[in-house]
């Protein structure tokens, strides 16, 4: 009763609005910081005066006695529910505040849904007079809310454990909902957030999303932020996870001639320079890390771009580019690379391209990269629940353009990919996680926390768009083309 009574909700002259005001589902005051609804954050250089009610106190004191929290929050905000209100699920934003939250249940007891990326949901039970403690996971990416409702189903008999509701229906009945007041005490975040679910992480998220380039310069820009320097920084996690040879470029590579000359444009960590022992293969990738890989493990490599091979024109009997010209960001820039291949190509010879489809699920086949999407780890799962903050950014910087300064209208941005999940665009930033190394002094959550995530750019080609890209130029037969394991794939011959 005293804590309540402690909330004053009368207006006071000089009372921000953001301070205290109605919101649509609720009535809300701040204390210590005010939190801005418009950009899910705090002012974290504009403490509000008095600071939190010394009510308080004794509360937070024993909340530190019995290990709940090791630092005094500095934030408090009052909800004040009545019958039939409630909160849209959310996740408190990373960069506002720490680890652990509060929130203390005054006035009636109501019930909270929580609800994982992979869709389990868990709905608790919140008795008048308890607290609720969020830290960790539950924190971070469990999204939680309070559907407005006038009854909740509870338990018939309440115990002092979790409150979690069960499936047993003789133990459930009618609880009407009274005003409820909940206190959820924070402290402030003065650093980046540094948590294990980077993908929903405000503070881990590229701040600004790039456009898609309109010219050639800015082409290569892009190229290097988020193809080139993101290869030569997950290069040895790259490797790790590309060890088996795709069964058709396999088939591919040994149907050809013994003395064949072989150039793999884009060879990454050389799986496929070894496929065939009786041709003469050399590898080339913008990477100089990947490129030492591959001499690690006795083949022939180099560095080069894709675009300018520094290798005699009709040289080879075969080149194959899996999975790199859906790197490059302009049309013209994805036929130069096709281009190079045919320049490589002595007459008669044959290219194998792999690229990665918009269409992951094709004559009702889902790609193996939708189908690991239930067997993927959390860090690949936690990419559905991006914050409310980040869609909101996302949907101003990239759903629409903008007209600059001079009246001329400002290219799409590029959006942040779900990995797992059906491709919304073609142009996209797709996360990699950099595998986080666990040391005996080290346990894998610490790991976890530190290891960084990565974006890199990719343009995925829609049914067609890849033979149209290869046949524009002169002097190619199309042998054959096949959608392989979520790529669009040709086949071409060198006619001239």
């Amino acid at each position: 009763m005293q804590l309540l009574q402690a909330v004053d909700w009368m207006p006071h002259e000089g009372d921000d609005v953001t301070v205290q005001k109605a919101l649509k589902h609720r009535r809300v005051k701040h204390y210590g910081y005010e939190f801005c609804y418009d950009s899910n954050n705090v002012d974290k250089d504009k403490p509000l005066p008095g600071g939190l009610p010394v009510e308080c106190e004794a509360v937070l004191q024993r909340c530190v006695a019995d290990g709940h929290i090791s630092v005094l929050p500095d934030q408090l905000t009052v909800n004040q529910y009545r019958s039939g209100q409630g909160i849209p699920p959310h996740v408190d934003t990373h960069s506002a505040f720490e680890d652990t939250i509060l929130s203390l249940s005054l006035g009636a007891k109501t019930v909270m849904d929580f609800k994982h990326p992979d869709g389990r949901c868990v709905a608790v039970v919140l008795p008048e007079r308890s607290l609720l403690v969020m830290k960790g996971e539950s924190r971070y990416l469990w999204t939680h809310g309070i559907t407005p409702r006038k009854t909740d189903v509870v338990p018939v008999s309440e115990t002092r454990g979790s409150g979690v509701m069960t499936s047993d229906l003789s133990n459930l009945t009618l609880s009407r909902r009274e005003t409820r007041t909940s206190l959820t005490f924070r402290k402030i975040r003065r650093h980046p957030c540094k948590c294990s679910y980077p993908s929903v992480c405000d503070s881990q998220l590229p701040g600004s999303p790039p456009t898609v380039p309109a010219a050639d310069a800015e082409a290569w820009h892009l190229e290097s932020q988020y193809v080139h320097q993101v290869y030569e920084q997950i290069s040895s996690h790259f490797s790790s996870t590309r060890h088996s040879p795709w069964p058709q470029v396999r088939d591919f590579l040994l149907s050809l001639p013994a003395g064949s000359v072989l150039a793999d444009v884009g060879c990454g960590n050389g799986k496929y320079l070894g496929i065939n022992p009786e041709v003469m293969s050399v590898g080339c990738d913008r990477s100089a890390n990947l490129v030492q890989i591959c001499k690690g493990r006795g083949y022939e490599a180099f560095v080069s771009d894709a675009l300018s091979v520094p290798m005699r024109s009709g040289i080879c009997d075969a080149c194959i580019s899996i999975a790199v010209i859906h790197h490059f960001s302009t049309t013209e820039r994805r036929r130069a690379a096709v281009r190079e291949l045919l320049r490589l190509l002595k007459a008669g010879g044959r290219a194998l391209v792999y690229v990665w489809a918009m269409e992951q699920e094709y004559k009702n086949q889902k790609s193996k990269y939708l189908k690991e999407r239930t067997a993927g780890s959390s860090l690949e799962k936690v990419e559905e629940l991006i914050s409310e903050e980040n869609k909101s950014r996302q949907q101003k910087e990239g759903n629409k353009c903008a007209d600059d300064t001079d009246g001329h209208v400002m290219p799409p941005r590029i959006k942040v990919h779900t990995n797992r999940t059906a491709f919304l665009s073609q142009d996209l930033l797709v996360p990699w996680h950099l595998k986080a190394n666990v040391d005996n002094n080290k346990d894998a959550v610490s790991a976890a926390t530190e290891a960084p995530v990565f974006h890199r750019y990719y343009h995925v080609f829609q049914q067609g768009e890849l033979e149209d890209l290869c046949l524009a130029e002169a002097g190619v037969k199309l042998l054959r083309s096949y959608h392989d394991q979520g790529n669009w794939c040709v086949e071409l011959e060198k006619t001239q």
